[in-house]
Protein backbone atom coordinates (compact mmCIF):
# COMPACT_ATOMS: atom_id res chain seq x y z
CA UNK A 1 0.00 0.00 0.00
CA UNK A 2 1.53 3.01 -1.01
CA UNK A 3 4.14 2.14 -2.82
CA UNK A 4 3.66 4.05 -6.29
CA UNK A 5 1.45 1.86 -7.78
CA UNK A 6 -0.19 4.74 -9.50
CA UNK A 7 2.69 6.70 -10.31
CA UNK A 8 4.01 4.21 -11.98
CA UNK A 9 0.11 3.62 -13.90
CA UNK A 10 0.43 7.09 -14.74
CA UNK A 11 3.90 7.01 -16.35
CA UNK A 12 2.70 3.91 -18.16
CA UNK A 13 -0.23 5.83 -19.72
CA UNK A 14 1.74 9.18 -20.41
CA UNK A 15 4.17 6.90 -22.33
CA UNK A 16 2.06 5.91 -24.39
CA UNK A 17 -0.54 6.19 -27.79
CA UNK A 18 -3.09 6.89 -25.13
CA UNK A 19 -1.43 9.77 -23.56
CA UNK A 20 -3.47 12.55 -24.81
CA UNK A 21 -6.82 10.65 -23.33
CA UNK A 22 -7.97 10.80 -19.53
CA UNK A 23 -6.05 8.01 -17.10
CA UNK A 24 -8.91 7.25 -14.86
CA UNK A 25 -7.72 5.78 -11.44
CA UNK A 26 -10.50 3.54 -8.95
CA UNK A 27 -9.51 2.45 -5.48
CA UNK A 28 -11.60 -0.97 -5.72
CA UNK A 29 -11.32 -1.33 -2.13
CA UNK A 30 -13.51 -0.91 0.44
CA UNK A 31 -16.49 -0.34 -1.86
CA UNK A 32 -19.54 -2.93 -1.62
CA UNK A 33 -20.48 -5.06 -5.48
CA UNK A 34 -23.36 -2.42 -6.49
CA UNK A 35 -21.52 0.71 -5.93
CA UNK A 36 -18.42 -0.54 -7.71
CA UNK A 37 -20.80 -1.50 -10.21
CA UNK A 38 -22.12 1.47 -10.56
CA UNK A 39 -18.64 3.28 -10.81
CA UNK A 40 -17.27 1.29 -13.50
CA UNK A 41 -20.07 0.66 -15.37
CA UNK A 42 -22.80 3.19 -14.85
CA UNK A 43 -26.22 2.50 -14.44
CA UNK A 44 -29.82 3.61 -15.73
CA UNK A 45 -32.52 6.16 -14.75
CA UNK A 46 -34.62 4.28 -12.31
CA UNK A 47 -31.81 1.37 -12.00
CA UNK A 48 -32.27 1.36 -8.07
CA UNK A 49 -33.21 3.43 -5.71
CA UNK A 50 -31.51 7.21 -6.17
CA UNK A 51 -30.64 6.52 -9.66
CA UNK A 52 -32.36 9.71 -10.71
CA UNK A 53 -30.66 10.01 -13.90
CA UNK A 54 -28.82 7.90 -16.50
CA UNK A 55 -25.14 8.04 -15.57
CA UNK A 56 -22.11 6.61 -17.56
CA UNK A 57 -19.26 4.77 -15.75
CA UNK A 58 -15.55 5.07 -15.69
CA UNK A 59 -15.10 2.70 -18.19
CA UNK A 60 -17.01 5.03 -20.30
CA UNK A 61 -15.04 7.94 -19.19
CA UNK A 62 -11.89 6.50 -20.15
CA UNK A 63 -12.85 5.51 -23.42
CA UNK A 64 -9.97 5.84 -25.36
CA UNK A 65 -7.87 6.24 -22.60
CA UNK A 66 -6.10 4.00 -19.09
CA UNK A 67 -8.13 3.26 -16.35
CA UNK A 68 -5.75 1.93 -13.14
CA UNK A 69 -7.99 -0.71 -10.74
CA UNK A 70 -5.96 -0.55 -7.85
CA UNK A 71 -7.04 -3.57 -5.41
CA UNK A 72 -8.14 -5.64 -8.32
CA UNK A 73 -8.08 -8.36 -5.58
CA UNK A 74 -10.84 -7.18 -3.84
CA UNK A 75 -13.01 -7.47 -6.56
CA UNK A 76 -15.96 -10.07 -6.57
CA UNK A 77 -16.32 -13.22 -8.69
CA UNK A 78 -19.46 -11.65 -10.37
CA UNK A 79 -17.61 -7.76 -11.19
CA UNK A 80 -14.73 -9.91 -12.60
CA UNK A 81 -17.03 -11.39 -15.08
CA UNK A 82 -17.86 -8.06 -16.02
CA UNK A 83 -14.41 -6.64 -16.15
CA UNK A 84 -13.66 -10.17 -18.38
CA UNK A 85 -16.04 -8.95 -20.95
CA UNK A 86 -14.52 -5.36 -21.16
CA UNK A 87 -11.03 -6.65 -21.87
CA UNK A 88 -11.68 -9.30 -24.31
CA UNK A 89 -15.17 -7.58 -25.98
CA UNK A 90 -14.68 -4.25 -25.42
CA UNK A 91 -18.37 -3.91 -24.08
CA UNK A 92 -19.87 -2.80 -20.79
CA UNK A 93 -23.69 -2.88 -20.10
CA UNK A 94 -25.08 -0.13 -17.53
CA UNK A 95 -26.86 -0.88 -14.42
CA UNK A 96 -30.11 -1.63 -14.95
CA UNK A 97 -29.71 -1.46 -19.17
CA UNK A 98 -29.94 -3.87 -21.82
CA UNK A 99 -28.21 -1.95 -24.21
CA UNK A 100 -24.26 -2.67 -25.33
CA UNK A 101 -21.71 0.04 -25.49
CA UNK A 102 -18.36 -0.20 -27.15
CA UNK A 103 -15.37 0.95 -24.92
CA UNK A 104 -11.56 0.68 -25.78
CA UNK A 105 -9.91 1.38 -22.89
CA UNK A 106 -6.08 -0.13 -21.32
CA UNK A 107 -6.57 -1.73 -17.80
CA UNK A 108 -3.82 -1.00 -15.54
CA UNK A 109 -4.08 -3.03 -12.47
CA UNK A 110 -2.94 -3.44 -9.31
CA UNK A 111 -3.14 -5.50 -5.64
CA UNK A 112 -1.51 -6.14 -2.94
CA UNK A 113 -2.92 -9.95 -2.84
CA UNK A 114 -1.07 -12.84 -4.21
CA UNK A 115 -3.92 -13.36 -7.30
CA UNK A 116 -2.52 -16.95 -8.37
CA UNK A 117 -3.23 -18.19 -4.63
CA UNK A 118 -6.62 -16.55 -4.81
CA UNK A 119 -7.19 -18.26 -8.30
CA UNK A 120 -6.72 -21.55 -6.56
CA UNK A 121 -9.21 -20.55 -3.59
CA UNK A 122 -11.42 -20.01 -6.51
CA UNK A 123 -12.17 -16.13 -5.56
CA UNK A 124 -10.59 -14.95 -8.67
CA UNK A 125 -10.83 -16.07 -12.29
CA UNK A 126 -8.33 -17.56 -13.75
CA UNK A 127 -9.04 -16.24 -17.79
CA UNK A 128 -8.96 -12.90 -15.90
CA UNK A 129 -5.90 -13.72 -14.26
CA UNK A 130 -3.95 -14.44 -17.45
CA UNK A 131 -5.64 -11.22 -19.12
CA UNK A 132 -4.31 -8.61 -16.77
CA UNK A 133 -1.03 -10.53 -15.98
CA UNK A 134 0.40 -9.88 -19.25
CA UNK A 135 3.32 -7.44 -18.15
CA UNK A 136 4.16 -8.03 -14.67
CA UNK A 137 5.60 -5.39 -12.19
CA UNK A 138 6.56 -5.56 -9.16
CA UNK A 139 6.67 -2.19 -6.27
CA UNK A 140 8.72 -3.18 -3.30
CA UNK A 141 8.39 -0.94 -0.42
CA UNK A 142 10.17 2.04 -0.35
CA UNK A 143 12.24 1.75 2.35
CA UNK A 144 14.09 -1.58 -0.09
CA UNK A 145 14.65 0.47 -3.13
CA UNK A 146 17.75 2.73 -2.22
CA UNK A 147 18.26 5.91 -4.05
CA UNK A 148 14.82 5.61 -5.25
CA UNK A 149 13.66 7.81 -1.89
CA UNK A 150 16.17 10.85 -3.09
CA UNK A 151 15.17 10.67 -6.58
CA UNK A 152 11.44 10.54 -5.72
CA UNK A 153 11.75 13.35 -3.12
CA UNK A 154 13.56 15.71 -5.19
CA UNK A 155 10.77 15.34 -8.04
CA UNK A 156 8.44 15.88 -5.33
CA UNK A 157 10.14 19.30 -3.96
CA UNK A 158 10.24 20.34 -7.17
CA UNK A 159 6.41 19.98 -7.79
CA UNK A 160 5.47 21.20 -4.61
CA UNK A 161 7.78 24.12 -4.80
CA UNK A 162 6.49 24.79 -8.17
CA UNK A 163 2.76 24.91 -7.01
CA UNK A 164 3.20 26.87 -3.84
CA UNK A 165 5.22 29.63 -5.72
CA UNK A 166 8.59 28.79 -3.61
CA UNK A 167 11.97 28.87 -4.42
CA UNK A 168 13.16 26.07 -2.40
CA UNK A 169 16.72 24.54 -4.21
CA UNK A 170 17.30 21.17 -2.48
CA UNK A 171 17.64 19.28 0.66
CA UNK A 172 20.27 19.31 2.99
CA UNK A 173 23.02 16.77 3.33
CA UNK A 174 21.32 16.41 6.85
CA UNK A 175 18.03 16.32 5.50
CA UNK A 176 19.03 13.64 2.99
CA UNK A 177 20.48 11.49 5.58
CA UNK A 178 17.64 11.82 7.16
CA UNK A 179 15.15 10.37 4.56
CA UNK A 180 17.24 7.84 3.47
CA UNK A 181 18.15 6.65 6.79
CA UNK A 182 13.89 6.39 7.51
CA UNK A 183 12.01 3.50 7.10
CA UNK A 184 9.03 4.66 5.53
CA UNK A 185 6.16 2.66 6.79
CA UNK A 186 3.87 4.57 4.49
CA UNK A 187 5.81 4.66 1.31
CA UNK A 188 5.64 6.67 -1.19
CA UNK A 189 2.68 8.39 -0.06
CA UNK A 190 4.42 9.22 3.34
CA UNK A 191 6.73 10.79 1.25
CA UNK A 192 4.30 12.88 -0.72
CA UNK A 193 3.25 14.29 2.38
CA UNK A 194 6.35 14.74 4.15
CA UNK A 195 7.91 16.69 1.23
CA UNK A 196 4.44 18.70 0.69
CA UNK A 197 4.72 19.89 4.56
CA UNK A 198 8.31 20.50 4.08
CA UNK A 199 8.08 22.39 1.67
CA UNK A 200 5.07 24.87 2.34
CA UNK A 201 6.25 25.48 5.81
CA UNK A 202 10.12 26.27 4.56
CA UNK A 203 11.49 29.99 4.93
CA UNK A 204 15.03 28.95 3.10
CA UNK A 205 16.35 27.26 -0.07
CA UNK A 206 16.97 24.53 1.59
CA UNK A 207 14.86 22.21 3.49
CA UNK A 208 15.95 21.06 7.12
CA UNK A 209 15.52 17.87 9.05
CA UNK A 210 13.66 19.82 11.27
CA UNK A 211 11.33 20.39 8.47
CA UNK A 212 10.82 16.62 7.80
CA UNK A 213 9.33 16.05 11.09
CA UNK A 214 10.33 12.61 11.36
CA UNK A 215 11.47 11.89 14.12
CA UNK A 216 8.09 9.78 15.12
CA UNK A 217 7.91 6.73 17.44
CA UNK A 218 10.35 3.72 16.57
CA UNK A 219 9.99 0.00 17.01
CA UNK A 220 11.70 0.28 20.42
CA UNK A 221 9.35 2.35 21.85
CA UNK A 222 6.40 0.16 21.57
CA UNK A 223 7.90 -2.84 23.10
CA UNK A 224 6.24 -3.94 26.57
CA UNK A 225 3.09 -1.53 25.37
CA UNK A 226 -0.30 -3.40 24.47
CA UNK A 227 -1.50 -4.20 21.14
CA UNK A 228 -3.89 -1.89 21.42
CA UNK A 229 -1.84 1.33 22.38
CA UNK A 230 0.31 0.07 19.54
CA UNK A 231 -2.50 0.27 17.39
CA UNK A 232 -3.58 3.54 18.87
CA UNK A 233 -0.12 5.16 18.63
CA UNK A 234 0.07 4.14 14.49
CA UNK A 235 -3.10 5.38 14.13
CA UNK A 236 -2.42 8.80 15.30
CA UNK A 237 0.95 8.90 13.48
CA UNK A 238 -0.43 8.64 10.23
CA UNK A 239 -3.80 10.50 10.83
CA UNK A 240 -1.02 13.29 11.61
CA UNK A 241 0.77 12.50 8.79
CA UNK A 242 -2.08 12.90 6.05
CA UNK A 243 -3.01 16.23 7.73
CA UNK A 244 -6.41 14.15 9.54
CA UNK A 245 -7.13 12.85 5.89
CA UNK A 246 -9.10 9.73 7.23
CA UNK A 247 -9.50 8.22 3.65
CA UNK A 248 -5.63 8.39 3.02
CA UNK A 249 -5.05 7.40 6.68
CA UNK A 250 -7.22 4.03 5.93
CA UNK A 251 -5.39 3.26 2.63
CA UNK A 252 -1.73 4.17 4.20
CA UNK A 253 -3.01 1.58 6.93
CA UNK A 254 -4.70 -1.21 4.60
CA UNK A 255 -8.30 -0.80 6.74
CA UNK A 256 -11.39 0.33 5.15
CA UNK A 257 -12.32 4.31 6.22
CA UNK A 258 -15.62 2.67 8.24
CA UNK A 259 -13.17 0.61 10.29
CA UNK A 260 -10.55 3.92 10.64
CA UNK A 261 -13.76 6.09 11.92
CA UNK A 262 -15.17 3.40 14.08
CA UNK A 263 -11.22 3.72 16.08
CA UNK A 264 -11.50 7.16 16.12
CA UNK A 265 -14.72 7.28 17.64
CA UNK A 266 -14.24 4.49 19.79
CA UNK A 267 -10.82 6.78 21.48
CA UNK A 268 -12.11 9.86 21.22
CA UNK A 269 -10.21 11.35 18.36
CA UNK A 270 -12.56 13.38 16.66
Amino acid sequence: SGTGKELVARALHSHSARKDKLFVPVFCGGLTESLLESELFGHKKGAFTGAIEDKPGLFEEADGGTIFLDEIGDVNLNIQTKLLRVIQEGEIKRVGDAKTRRVNVRVVSATNKDLWKEVQKKSFREDLYYRLNVINIKMPPLRDRGDDVMILAEHFLKKFARMNNKKIESFSSAAVKTLLEYQWPGNIRELVNTVERAVILAQEPRISPALLNLNRTRINDLVGKTLRDVEKAVIVETLEMTGNHRTRAAEILGVSRRWLQYRIKEWGLE
